[in-house]
């Protein structure tokens, strides 16, 4: 059963990661895929070549998201090529960790325009479409440290922190006209980022975790999956935690 068939998927910042995955899982549950990253590079065309050769329209954009201006338009560029947007995945993202008394004001700025104001740069250019259509789903990815909290990342923890509060109030805005919002708060999941982190303290994080192993991109994906299709046509508002029980 195909969940998302006939449904247009955009997805922010999916060349590498989560973002990858979320692109691939939707695409093999029918869904036709826009997809951004803010560099034209191997990654961002060989995923438009994967997703073409699973049977369903795609394609690539080059865009920052964090750009208002350059969201509008590639929105615009979207809905011309596909003709709308049912499912939005706001993804982009990006760390910059320190402790805040080594942190400086262009990594507090930074992570906060890519995490935070790229979602709702999107939110904003996609609602129009949604409104008219009547129906859509926007999922933002938080984390689970913007639930809890953590010591470095002060910038990401206020940035996914952010999302949280924003989900929630535009559910509620939006809720009237079809149009459902929620959070995903991934936590400990094994992507390119994490593999920089040596071997001994990828195990030892994993130890800690109840389920006692990492997440995969491919755990986020399938609630994304979820959340996009009509089976959760009456969930809205909620910040749903993938972490292997690690929050609580």
């Amino acid at each position: 059963m195909k969940l998302l068939d006939s449904k247009t998927v955009l997805v922010t910042g999916a060349a590498r990661g989560i973002g990858r995955a979320i692109a691939i899982e939707c695409a093999k549950h029918g869904a036709d895929i826009a997809f951004t990253d803010i560099v034209d590079d191997d990654n961002l065309r060989s995923l438009e070549k994967n997703l073409n050769e699973l049977g369903v329209k795609a394609k690539a954009y080059v865009s920052n998201a964090a750009d208002f201006n350059q969201t509008m338009q590639t929105v615009d560029e979207i809905v011309s090529d596909f003709g709308k947007i049912d499912v939005l995945v706001n993804n982009a993202g990006i760390t910059r960790d320190s402790l805040l008394m080594r942190m400086t004001e262009e990594q507090w700025d930074l992570v906060i325009n890519v995490n935070l104001k790229s979602v709702f740069n999107y939110a904003k250019a996609v609602q129009k479409i949604m409104l008219k259509q009547r129906n859509g789903s926007i999922i933002n990815m938080s984390s689970v440290v913007g639930v809890s909290g953590n010591a470095g990342q002060a910038n990401y923890s206020a940035s996914k922190a952010g999302i949280i509060g924003f989900t929630k109030s535009i559910a509620k805005e939006l809720g009237p006209r079809n149009i459902r919002c929620n959070a995903i708060a991934p936590g400990f999941i094994e992507t390119e980022m994490t593999k920089a982190i040596p071997e001994d303290a990828r195990k030892e994080w994993a130890e800690k975790i109840p389920m006692r192993r990492a997440g995969q991109p491919e755990d986020v994906a399938n609630l994304v999956i979820f959340l996009g299709s009509d089976l959760s046509s009456y969930i809205s508002g909620q910040v749903i935690n993938v972490c292997g029980a690690m929050l609580t």
